[in-house]
């Protein structure tokens, strides 16, 4: 869409797909917190963040560039290691979801739905639906958890049924 309005979204639907991500992603973050430290900073081969602790911060890292991006504000850092350990990695992920909801409940339909022109990353404008962007941050959350639950798996640590998505 390069124009116009969609309004198959809204903001009360996004919410509840924001809301509904992060539960599962506390999930997680809570069934790796027995894991030492040497285990959630373990190499796994085929994975492009090799480690749960990477993996984790990327997800979480992603919504807060990308909400940034919306908002005007976005910031690029390497900061993974401020972040290494579950508990810092569920701070981090309560003050970027936070600041995603704070969003949502503020935006206009219109706000929300029109396709404008945003700056990213190394200066490039882009034309992008607001809307669009918080449901793929919410879609490539789970993308990573998909990838978490496998190193899960690998490490000898599965992670019990129904930490998908929610459906209460």
């Amino acid at each position: 869409m390069t124009g116009g309005t969609d309004s198959s979204f809204t903001s009360d639907a996004l919410l509840d797909v924001h809301t509904r991500a992060h539960r599962s992603l506390t999930r997680f973050l809570e069934h790796c917190a027995p894991f030492d430290q040497p285990l959630i900073d373990r190499e796994i081969p085929g994975f492009g963040f090799p480690t749960i602790r990477l993996q984790c911060h990327h997800a979480i890292g992603a919504e807060e560039y990308w909400v940034g991006v919306i908002r005007g504000d976005f910031r690029v850092e390497d900061d993974e290691d401020r972040y290494t350990t579950i508990e810092s990695l569920g701070r981090y992920r309560v003050e970027v979801a936070a600041a995603t909801a704070a969003w949502l409940r503020g935006v206009t339909p219109a706000e929300l739905n029109n396709a404008r022109e945003m700056l990213t990353w190394q200066g490039v404008r882009r034309t992008l639906v607001p809307a669009r962007i918080i449901m793929r941050t919410q879609t490539h959350l789970f993308h990573h958890m998909g990838q978490i639950a496998a190193m899960c798996r690998l490490l000898e640590r599965p992670l019990p049924p129904g930490n998908d998505f929610p459906l209460d």
